[in-house]
């Protein structure tokens, strides 16, 4: 896995191409003041399961405060 050092400024200011670089598989360590604060990696997809997809319930999805007060 690649790995490589990002200033937090500079990730704030370029996240959607952090972003895309993590979706290829990339890993990035962010810094602040010479500290490392956190990491950003891909997510395992065999972690995850999908529960239900809201977007077939409805098109563009479900509203929180709807979903919320039918609870």
């Amino acid at each position: 896995m690649y790995k490589d050092i990002v200033k937090l400024k500079d990730f704030r200011l370029n996240i959607d191409y952090y972003a895309n670089h993590v979706k290829e598989g990339k890993v990035f360590i962010v810094f602040k003041r010479s500290q490392p604060i956190f990491k950003i990696a891909p997510v395992e997809e065999d972690r995850w399961e999908e529960v239900i997809d809201f977007t077939k319930i409805k098109k563009g999805g479900v509203d929180i405060d709807e979903l919320l007060a039918r609870l």
